[in-house]
């Protein structure tokens, strides 16, 4: 950027500046984070580093249509009951098993963190988990862990199903599938051995008597149902969005837009017939369903970063990082990888990817262009994704467990968590980490 800033500041101290006490204040928690960001892109348009055109420019509207339209239509799905209906469904088929419960519930919460998204997933599956443990009188503490972790490392198998992912692919137009056959292996391969090390610790000691087996297994699945026709109609349209996502490269769509395409049809759907007022409200009432406080905090957070994109912070951080690997795309999958883990256990690891996405772009032209790069980038999803699970803070699924574990008189606390986490990120990383390795760089 040639022009100054204010006060005729270099532009590229001052957006640094912004960005710094932006993500420091962030770090603290003490205000709102949709508030930090948008303060935070103001300040750089009153700074003079953008206006407000190039602000709006920076923001990706692909991301936020995608989030949107997805909290709609898992939103409207989940009044259907069709979630809660898998998880009773799945504690019956192992017999109510303290042991087969503890490997179901994981594998459940995988499945739908990698179709639906982390956070809505440990919303629906964690009531349920706590449902189930009380009838059958054990301590509900391994399985809401495993839960967590399950829900992070789940979310990483695909484009949906974690932020980061959002962003990524995003910004480099990743379809769907890319995710699927990149991702989902090394995904399976670290939740089979997750699994299994937690079957070993925990449930070979768990047991339940016959009588409180017996209680769950009278538990009615159908129950959970409680709207067959919104059912068919949300599981229809989400179906459908899927198939949209994973066809997108060849209908040359973005995803953004199929998702708001399914959210719209699914409103139509969810309202046709209704007389004007309770339309309207159901409407309102869907659009109530989306996190606010999460688009805007994406919106502001892209202005934030796009500040240092314009100033040239970033492209000098490229440059300073392609001096570090000596040009070797190896060492810089195998740097992100891990910077992104253990940054990501510190602080939100959206921040962290939303600023790495523009520097690593700078840094593709001298390392051989994007496909010669795209080791870096699974590197950079495997990191901040597998790294949510390094702390209690890490990961907004992770807070949300611990605050309704608070509430059932289960609490979580911070350190006895760190004993659990820090051994599950070390090893789930190192897995990623050898994955990438025999994926890009045995041969």
């Amino acid at each position: 950027m040639e022009h100054s800033a204010v006060f005729g500041l270099d532009p590229k101290i001052v957006s640094t500046v912004i960005l710094l006490v932006s993500y420091l204040i962030l770090f603290t928690e003490k205000m709102n984070r949709a508030v930090v960001a948008l303060l935070g892109a103001v300040a750089m348009i009153f700074a003079g580093v953008l206006t407000q055109e190039t602000a709006i420019a920076g923001i990706d509207f692909n991301t936020l249509a995608l989030l949107i339209g997805m909290m709609i239509i898992v939103g409207i799905a989940e009044k259907s009951g069709m979630f809660q209906y898998v998880a009773v469904w799945s504690a019956k088929k192992v017999r109510a098993s303290p042991r087969g419960l503890l490997i179901v519930l994981a594998a459940v919460t995988t499945v739908f963190s990698a179709l639906l998204d982390n956070v809505t997933t440990v919303l629906l599956i964690v009531p349920i988990t706590f449902e189930i443990t009380r009838k059958l009188k054990i301590n509900p503490y391994p399985y809401l862990i495993l839960e967590i972790f399950a829900s992070n490392i789940g979310g990483t198998a695909t484009l949906i199903g974690d932020p980061p992912n959002i962003l990524i692919g995003s910004a480099l137009q990743l379809s769907f599938m890319d995710f699927v056959y990149e991702l989902t292996p090394v995904v399976i391969i670290t939740m089979v051995v997750l699994i299994a090390a937690f079957d070993l610790i925990c449930g070979r000691r768990m047991s339940a008597s016959e009588q409180d087996r017996q209680a769950v297994m009278q538990l009615n699945e159908k129950e959970a149902i409680t709207d067959r026709r919104l059912l068919h109609k949300s599981l229809t349209v989400l179906s459908v969005v899927i198939i949209g996502f994973i066809s997108a490269e060849h209908l040359h769509i973005a995803n953004g837009t199929i998702a708001v395409a399914g959210a719209a049809v699914l409103l139509l759907l969810y309202t046709f017939g209704d007389r004007h007022d309770e339309r309207e409200h159901k409407v309102e009432e869907a659009f109530g369903l989306v996190d606010w406080t999460t688009i805007f905090f994406f919106a502001g957070l892209f202005a934030i970063v796009y500040g240092l994109e314009e100033s040239g912070v970033l492209a000098l951080m490229g440059h300073k990082f392609i001096e570090i690997t000596d040009g070797s795309i190896q060492k810089a999958a195998m740097i992100v990888v891990w910077l992104s883990a253990f940054v990501s256990t510190a602080i939100d690891n959206i921040p962290f990817v939303a600023t790495m996405i523009p520097m690593i772009k700078s840094m593709e032209t001298s390392l051989g262009g994007r496909e010669a790069m795209m080791p870096v980038w699974w590197a950079l999803s495997l990191g901040a994704c597998f790294g949510g699970n390094g702390s209690l803070i890490a990961a907004s699924a992770n807070v949300i467990v611990a605050g309704m574990a608070q509430r059932e008189g289960h609490p979580i606390h911070f350190m006895r968590f760190l004993i659990w986490s820090i051994p599950v990120m070390l090893i789930s990383v190192l897995i990623a980490t050898i994955y990438l390795h025999i994926r890009w760089f045995a041969n």
